[in-house]
């Protein structure tokens, strides 16, 4: 007993050492965003300030419309979220409980574009927006993000779980597609529904590459997108500001996943990603 707990005592040093490169950055933005910009310069190893000072957030909310950039980010992430949770069920009860032509090819297709990289669709999707006239607008950067592949994958793995005579014995009840969805796969798939959706959510909520090519006027950003203006050459050096915008930015989606963390988990190991 006492050598299995010394042959262990190795991990654990690995996984604290882990946990502490992972956790650090967020300790030091914390840190940086209650200090005044020179004592950042001056203390910048030690993390903990030494005068703190709430002035790098009230400069971020006296130069922008914290409340309408902050609004944006929502609608942005709650309307994709919304958008690909419905796809993506819809989509994974067809390839799960309906037998059509072509299934699997279908389906090993919609796969295959998980591995194709944002670089390739950028363009063309850039190209469409614009000619639809939805460039620096929030719906610009929502439109294309209506589905994800990754989200098929994830619920069909979950709804490959339900016994296929479940709802056999449903269609002999002359019950319909929208009533087994409703009454039966959605209450047994809820927290796969939950998990991925909060995963969709955050996603959305983080993302810059995309709203950074849509978005032009300041009144339309993203909290990401607000962020760069104070690391690019229009925001100076103020980056203890910069910090500041990055601990209100990670704030929603930081507890959420904390909230959650338990079905998002459960969610990709049912699902066969480790």
């Amino acid at each position: 007993m006492k050598t299995s707990r010394f042959k262990s005592i190795p991990w654990h040093i690995v996984f604290m050492v882990t946990i502490v490169i992972l956790i650090f950055p967020i300790i030091f933005a914390i840190g940086m965003s209650f200090k005044p910009l020179e004592d950042a310069y001056n203390n910048t190893i030690n993390f903990l300030p030494i005068h703190p000072t709430l002035e790098n957030y009230l400069t971020f909310f006296d130069s922008m419309d914290v409340l309408k950039i902050t609004s944006n980010t929502f609608i942005i992430a709650s309307v994709v979220t919304f958008f690909k949770v419905i796809t993506s069920f819809l989509a994974a009860y067809a390839f799960v409980f309906l037998e059509f032509k072509g299934k699997n090819t279908l389906y090993f297709l919609l796969i295959s574009m998980i591995f194709i990289p944002f670089s390739i669709t950028m363009i063309p999707n850039y190209l469409v927006i614009s000619d639809l006239g939805l460039s620096d607008s929030i719906w610009g950067v929502i439109l294309p993000q209506l589905a994800d592949a990754v989200g098929i994958f994830l619920l069909r793995q979950s709804m490959k779980t339900i016994p296929t005579s479940l709802i056999e014995v449903a269609r002999l009840d002359n019950l319909g597609h929208a009533r087994i969805m409703k009454d039966i796969v959605l209450p047994l798939v809820k927290p796969a529904i939950t998990s991925t959706g909060i995963w969709f959510f955050i996603l959305s909520w983080n993302e810059y590459v995309w709203p950074v090519l849509i978005l032009k006027t300041v009144d339309n950003y993203t909290l990401p997108l607000a962020l760069q203006m104070y690391i690019s050459s229009e925001g100076g050096t103020n980056f203890t500001v910069a910090m500041a915008v990055a601990v209100i930015t990670m704030i929603i989606p930081l507890t959420l996943y904390l909230m959650f963390q338990k079905y998002i988990i459960g969610t990709f190991t049912s699902s066969g990603i480790k």
